[in-house]
């Protein structure tokens, strides 16, 4: 049976990050292609219908808001909730092996996020995608943690 895992679009060279690029991961992508791993791609930003480019955000108290101030917790959820979906149409924690996810990112960073300070600092936490997975059983890991050999049948 083919592997699958889930990634953080922006990983694999789609530009939908909050300023308009990606986060190309090389090593990643490679390693997909090589070993034919079916990749699902998810951008919960994207799917909660927030615009790219679009303002940074992070979370402030536990509320998603961009760096002026403005809320887009609702946005953030319900994009997180979309991709979460995808991932239960897909087989779920049974048959998706890994979710690859985008470091610090508010909806996709693994162990440490933006502390909501907009200042760089991080702090430890999960992205709001990233706390829905964990609740569903997914394993999840951040980006810089991926290991090409993890993909090795």
């Amino acid at each position: 049976m083919e592997m699958k895992i889930v990634v953080s679009a922006c990983l694999m060279g789609e530009s939908c990050k909050y300023n308009g690029l990606d986060n190309y991961h090389r090593a990643l992508v490679e390693a997909c292609e090589r070993t034919g791993t079916e990749v699902l791609l998810v951008c919960p930003e994207v799917f909660g219908g927030l615009p790219t480019p679009r303002k940074p955000s992070e979370i402030v108290n536990g509320e998603v808001r961009t760096c002026e101030g403005i809320s887009v917790d609702r946005e953030f959820r319900l994009g997180a909730q979309r991709a979460l979906d995808m991932c239960e149409q897909a087989g779920g924690p049974e048959e998706i092996v890994a979710c690859i996810l985008q470091d610090r990112s508010p909806s996709c960073g693994v162990g440490h996020i933006y502390d909501g300070t907009f200042s760089g600092t991080l702090t430890a936490g999960n992205g709001v995608f990233v706390d829905l997975l964990l609740r569903h059983g997914y394993r999840v890991m951040p980006a810089s943690e991926f290991d090409p050999s993890m993909l090795e049948q």
